[in-house]
């Protein structure tokens, strides 16, 4: 069974920056982390599930959501089966609970919705004040 967990996130000011961190273990047989694209997905509360940020199996392409563009960064390290976002100049819009996940790298794409997705975290809370 597939463990995903998600940490790193917390009450910060607005302008500050967290670094959210994802783990993955427990794939099936024969299947590896850099067999998935990566993304982040947030919801507010009362919003939909929206993607965050994405990045292909091997790091070298992503995707941003505008909002996001210029003040987010994703990674992975496939080493270490570890996915992460710098987030950085922090709004008040951007509180959330954010969410870790993997869809199949044959059909999903950095840019992709919810029902994409293969495997979810939990999630980690975001909360930015002003």
């Amino acid at each position: 069974q597939v463990q995903v967990v998600e940490s790193g996130g917390g009450l910060v000011q607005a302008g500050g920056s967290l670094r959210l961190s994802c783990t993955v273990s427990g794939l099936s047989p024969g299947l590896a982390f850099d067999d998935y694209t990566m993304a982040w997905f947030r919801q507010a509360p009362g919003k939909q599930r929206e993607e965050v940020s994405g990045i292909n199996w091997r790091g070298t392409s992503t995707y941003y959501r505008d909002d996001v563009k210029g003040r987010f960064t994703i990674s992975r390290d496939n080493v270490k089966s570890m996915l992460y976002l710098q987030m950085n100049d922090l709004r008040p819009e951007d509180t959330a609970t954010y969410y870790c996940a993997g869809g199949r790298r044959e059909r999903t794409g950095e840019r992709a919705g919810p029902r994409a997705m293969d495997y979810w975290g939990k999630g980690t809370l975001v909360t930015v004040f002003s």
